[in-house]
C-alpha cells in the first residue's frame, strides 16, 4: 500500500515521503481499517518536527484521525495506532476506541469531527462549564480547532467572539456563526473585546494559540471567567502571572483531551453521542475547506503548520472520492 513516511524530523514538506510499504498487521485488541478520509491536524506537523508529546519510532506515518471502513463494511472514526498513521491507505486502531461515523456527515466531515470537536466539547462543557447567555472568546476562530469551538459555543447558546488573522479568515468566522469577529491584523484585540462586551470581558476564553493570544486572554477574561488552555499553535508557551489570576478571580484550565482515553474513556463515548446528535440536528458541521488526494498530504500538513488554512483539510486516499489536486 501507499503511505507517507517520516524518516527524520523536520518540516513536513521536507521530511514526509510517499512510499510503498507493507499493510500494517493488527495486534491484540486492534482492527485493520481502510482509510476513507484522514483529517490534517496541527499535531501532525509537531509529529514531523519531533515536538509532539508522543514520539513514535522512525520511520512513522503521521495522521492522527481518520474516517475508515472496517473489514465488514462499517464506516467508523478512529485515531490510528502510531507509527501507522492516517496518511496511508490502511491503518490499525484500537478496537475499543473505534466510534461509529455519524450518518449526517460525509467521510471528510466525519474524519474532522473527532479530535477538534471532542476537545471543544470537553473544554467548553467538562472544564469551563459554559452556560447559555455567556460570552465565549475563541482565538484562531477560523482554524480547525477554533471553528469547532465556535460551532459548539453557538450550539450551547453562548455569544461567540472570534479572533482571526486576516480578512479572509474573518469572512469564514462570520459564516461559522461568530456574533463578533476581531481581525488581529487590523484591530487591537483587547480593546475590541472590551467594546464588544461592554467592558465586562469574556466569561470563557478558548485558546489553542498561546503566546501573545494568552496575554490577550488574561486581559480580556471577565470576573470569575475561565481561560481554557488547549494548545500552543503560536509555538510560544506562556508563563501565566498567577498574581493576576488571583486579583482578577479567574481560572486557568488545562485540557489534554488524549488523557481521557486512559483516565475516563466512557466520557469520550458520551461526548461522541452528544456530537452525533448535534450533527444530526445540523447544529455542528465540520468546516472542510479542502479535500485533497493522498499525493498532496505533505503540502497540506505544511500549510496547516504555517497557519495559512481555514477549517480542515481532508486527505482522501481512495480514487474517485471527490479529492481535488
Amino acid at each position: 500500500m501507499q503511505a507517507w513516511q517520516v524518516h527524520e524530523n523536520g518540516e513536513p514538506s521536507e521530511v514526509m515521503r510517499l512510499e510503498e510499504v507493507e499493510r500494517p498487521t493488527p495486534g491484540d485488541g486492534q482492527v485493520l481499517l481502510r482509510v476513507r478520509a484522514a483529517n490534517v491536524n496541527f499535531p501532525d506537523a509537531l509529529l514531523c518536527r519531533g515536538q509532539y508529546q508522543v514520539r513514535p519510532p522512525l520511520p512513522f506515518t503521521p495522521g492522527v484521525e481518520i474516517c475508515g471502513e472496517t473489514e465488514d463494511g462499517r464506516r467508523v472514526i478512529a485515531n490510528p495506532a502510531l507509527p501507522h498513521g492516517g496518511f496511508a491507505e490502511y491503518v490499525v486502531a484500537d478496537a475499543g476506541a473505534v466510534l461509529p461515523a455519524p450518518d449526517a456527515l460525509d467521510d471528510a466531515e466525519a474524519a474532522a469531527l473527532h479530535i477538534g470537536y471532542q476537545t471543544g466539547w470537553f473544554g467548553l462543557h467538562r472544564r469551563a462549564h459554559l452556560q447559555a447567555g455567556e460570552t465565549l472568546l475563541v482565538h484562531a476562530a477560523a482554524g480547525g480547532v477554533g471553528s469547532a469551538a465556535v460551532q459548539l459555543g453557538k450550539a450551547a447558546g453562548a455569544t461567540v467572539v472570534g479572533v482571526v488573522g486576516g480578512a479572509g479568515k474573518a469572512a469564514v468566522a462570520r459564516e461559522l456563526g461568530c456574533d463578533v469577529v476581531i481581525d488581529r491584523h487590523t484591530e487591537d484585540v483587547v480593546t475590541a473585546v472590551k467594546e464588544a462586551t461592554g467592558g465586562r470581558g469574556a466569561d470563557v476564553v478558548y485558546d489553542p494559540v498561546g503566546g501573545a493570544a494568552y496575554a490577550q486572554s488574561a486581559k480580556t477574561v471577565a470576573f470569575e471567567g475561565r481561560i481554557v488552555v488547549v494548545g500552543f499553535a503560536s509555538g510560544t508557551i506562556p508563563s501565566p502571572a498567577l498574581n493576576h489570576a488571583l486579583v482578577k478571580n479567574y481560572a486557568i484550565l488545562g485540557l489534554h483531551w488524549g488523557l481521557y482515553n486512559t483516565k475516563n474513556p466512557k466520557l469520550i463515548q458520551h461526548c461522541h453521542e452528544q456530537l452525533t446528535e448535534l450533527a444530526a440536528q445540523g447544529a455542528i458541521k465540520p468546516l472542510v475547506s479542502e479535500r485533497v488526494p493522498l499525493s498532496a498530504a505533505a503540502s497540506a500538513v505544511q500549510r496547516v503548520a504555517d497557519g495559512t488554512t481555514t477549517g480542515r483539510i481532508a486527505v482522501l486516499p481512495a480514487p474517485g472520492n471527490g479529492a481535488t489536486a
